[in-house]
């Protein structure tokens, strides 16, 4: 299957309750042959309402931080563990909430085919709970933020705090954390790129000889 035909199927899914109040799938975007993916929580509003992945406030963070870290948002692959927002709704007013064991395990569905043609060398989970999903469930951010773990999904895999949450602790008056946020990018996309040039030597010294 193409990434192509996963979307196509993936739109029209309704394998939870999610799906009952969304305004669009969010299935991902950008560079599908990028050594690095980076695997959010899940959409919010505005991802939502647009359906394309970190689009809000929390995105717009991302996208600068990226460019910090000497990567660009079109150089990797950004998704999330579920496709579709989960809120609470009190009346039509609806609340972010992290997305359920039930309802990530549902869109599994999607996200474990979803890397397996992406290929990733690396992936960066976004937020503790795309880690507790993809790197281990009793995962703390905290403590174990940065920290590279093997995976059947990618040669490597880590974690670091979601934009959100950088966002939630400036508005506290503190930093956030986003100075780590950066370097743990350009660490993923460093170990990423080393991978691929390991890779290559493998292909060529065959050759050699």
């Amino acid at each position: 299957m193409t990434l192509d035909e996963l979307r196509t199927q993936a739109l029209q899914c309704h394998s939870c309750l999610l799906a009952s109040r969304r305004t669009n799938v969010v299935f991902g975007e950008g560079n599908p042959l990028s050594p690095l993916v980076l695997v959010g929580e899940g959409p919010g509003e505005t991802e939502d309402l647009t359906g394309r992945p970190f689009v809000g406030r929390a995105g717009q963070l991302l996208d600068q931080a990226l460019e910090e870290a000497g990567v660009g948002r079109a150089n990797v692959y950004i998704t999330n563990t579920v496709k579709c927002r989960a809120a609470d709704w009190q009346g039509s007013k609806a609340i972010n909430r992290a997305p359920t064991d039930a309802e990530a395990a549902a869109c599994r569905r999607w996200l474990d085919p979803q890397l397996a043609i992406l290929k990733p060398q690396v992936i960066l989970c976004v937020g503790a709970p795309s880690a507790k999903n993809l790197i281990k469930p009793d995962f703390k951010i905290t403590r174990e933020r940065g920290l590279v773990f093997e995976s059947p999904r990618a040669r490597a895999i880590l974690a670091t705090l979601h934009p959100a949450y950088i966002l939630r602790q400036r508005n506290m008056g503190g930093d956030g954390g986003y100075k780590e946020f950066v370097s743990d990018i350009r660490k993923a996309w460093g170990l990423a790129h080393k991978y691929v040039e390991e890779t290559a030597v493998k292909v060529i010294q065959p050759s050699l000889f």
